[in-house]
């Protein structure tokens, strides 16, 4: 197993940043990718990023791209988020995500999920 633990979420106004961290822990040898998926209200669970733990490959949602940059500290098993020009439109639970295999792009590709973090952005 493979526990992922997100920090960092809050409350900014739009066009601020926030930045998140996830630290994995357990079996993390036994997953390929990390990435960041976010649900809003009433809404489907969405991919934000994901990054080739290994190799540092990044992949970016359409509505993130130039705005959030992901990022991986492989020494101490945690993955960022960086998230600048925020909107309202940001504003969901952000969670993080471990794919066995691959790089978790998809919510049924995920294998492992944090427990979420409220990124909240007003107005």
């Amino acid at each position: 197993q493979v526990q992922l633990v997100e920090s960092g979420g809050g409350l900014v106004q739009a066009g601020g940043s926030l930045r998140l961290s996830c630290v994995a822990s357990g079996r993390t040898f036994s997953t390929e990718g990390v990435g960041w998926f976010r649900q809003a209200p009433g809404k489907e669970r969405e991919f934000v990023a994901a990054i080739k733990w290994s190799v540092g490959i990044t992949y970016y949602a359409d509505s993130v791209k130039g705005r959030f940059t992901i990022s991986r500290d492989r020494a101490k098993n945690t993955v960022f988020l960086q998230m600048n020009s925020l909107q309202p439109e940001d504003t969901a639970v952000y969670y993080c995500a471990a794919r066995r295999y691959g790089v978790p792009m998809r919510v049924d590709e995920v294998a492992y999920w944090g427990q979420g973090t409220q990124v909240t952005v007003s107005p």
